[in-house]
């Protein structure tokens, strides 16, 4: 089974192929948002960039059931829903959790 850093390597090689440089958490869940909000937009401001990347976090639990889509608003965003509580974690664990969710959305979405 492979370790946390050899999954988070290859999300990040995968996004340093697509886009030509390394890529943090912060820019992995911006891509995974822009992905799921499938709108082509050259200007993006910093509260959308934010709401992009709360809007990945949602969608990277919803697997697990931690979150659901209760509805869309006016402007088509989705409202999120918290289904189940997230385990306590420290700052770490949460990095890891996310990581792998992270990974489990690039395989599921076969972008692997």
């Amino acid at each position: 089974m492979e370790s946390i850093e050899e999954k988070w390597e290859l999300v990040s090689h995968a996004l340093k192929n697509r886009f030509g440089k390394s890529a943090d958490l912060k820019a992995a869940l911006f891509v995974i948002g822009l992905r799921e909000w499938g709108q082509k937009k050259t200007k993006i401001t910093k509260e959308e960039k934010l709401d992009l990347m709360n809007l990945a976090a949602c969608k990277i639990l919803t697997d697990e059931g931690y979150f659901v889509v209760e509805h869309l608003d006016a402007d088509g965003w989705p409202v999120w829903k918290q289904a189940k509580a997230l385990p306590p974690m420290d700052a770490k664990q949460q990095e890891v959790f996310i990581k792998e969710h992270i990974y489990h959305y690039f395989v599921t979405e076969r972008l692997l």
